[in-house]
């Protein structure tokens, strides 16, 4: 293999040809750092954790391609990452994973005591998320934990302490997970049954549409209750209206339970997190 071809397979590993993760994990990291700090975060805060998040985001696919390469020659959408397919191997994808958690440790090091401990923990959750689906029934909340760590970590970054309104946040964005992963789930349903892998997409069988729709609806109740709280105004609530209708529009292709329409509907969810970031970002500019 040529270098540009083993360098063109570590992209793929990482998946930095697919974005969507690394947003799904900013948006909540963004949401916590945004309300922490009541209005924009100090600039050196914010760049830490967005390249934290993008390090931690690639070196989490290396390890859920190295717990999965048993099981990923055997899903139709997974059949060609790199692992499943030979191009790299395991000590490679291992590798990959050290380096960038390292460099994403490296990054966190000028802040305190807390978030490095935080750290930790979210290494360890991200590290452990793929092998939930061997024996958990909902491995979607849990990655919705793994997903949202960047919250309770930016309110110690900021405060040098975890509110009790960061982990009501962390339990919005485990909703989220919950419902946005299921949809994923949906797409590989039929593939993970005959794998003998456990989905929330088979937890909840002929009711995994609703279950959606009810992890949307809770989502929303507990960012909409943090709006009162924090007395946000018009901005935010317009922000959590779009994401509302957007979530409505989730409905409209997954009630089919067809593959890709169910794949679309998780693909959306960037724009889930963009609209209530945006009218939290507005509602908080300039800070108050």
């Amino acid at each position: 293999m040529t270098l540009i071809a083993r360098l063109e397979a570590y992209a793929r590993l990482i998946r930095l040809d697919k974005p969507i993760g690394t947003l799904l994990l900013l948006w909540p990291t963004l949401w916590g750092l945004w309300f922490a700090s009541f209005g924009p975060p100090p600039l050196a805060i914010l760049w830490i954790f967005v390249l934290g998040t993008v390090l931690m985001r690639s070196a989490g696919c290396a390890l859920n391609d190295f717990a999965d390469r048993h099981f990923d020659g055997h899903v139709a959408r997974t059949r060609h990452r790199p692992l499943a397919t030979g191009e790299i191997r395991s000590w490679e994808a291992l590798l990959v994973a050290a380096v960038l958690a390292l460099l994403a440790f490296l990054l966190i090091l000028p802040l305190n005591a807390g978030v490095l401990w935080l750290s930790v923990l979210a290494l360890c959750l991200a590290a452990s998320y793929p092998y939930t689906k061997r024996f958990f029934a909902l491995p979607q909340a849990y990655l919705g934990i793994a997903f949202g760590f960047g919250i309770p970590m930016g309110f110690a970054a900021l405060h040098d302490a975890v509110s009790w309104e960061a982990w009501v946040l962390l339990a919005a964005n485990i909703l989220w997970s919950l419902a946005y992963d299921t949809e994923y789930a949906m797409v590989d349903r039929a593939d993970d049954l005959k794998l003998g892998l456990r989905t929330a997409a088979i937890t909840f069988g002929r009711y995994d549409v609703a279950a959606v729709l009810t992890c949307y609806a809770g989502m929303l109740a507990l960012l909409a209750w943090l709006g009162r709280h924090y007395r946000l105004g018009l901005a935010y609530e317009l922000g959590l209206a779009v994401a509302a209708a957007i979530m409505a529009y989730h409905y409209w292709l997954i009630r089919g339970r067809e593959p890709a329409r169910c794949f679309r509907a998780f693909r959306h969810n960037s724009w889930v997190g963009a609209a209530i970031f945006a009218g939290l970002a507005i509602d908080l500019w300039p800070a108050r």
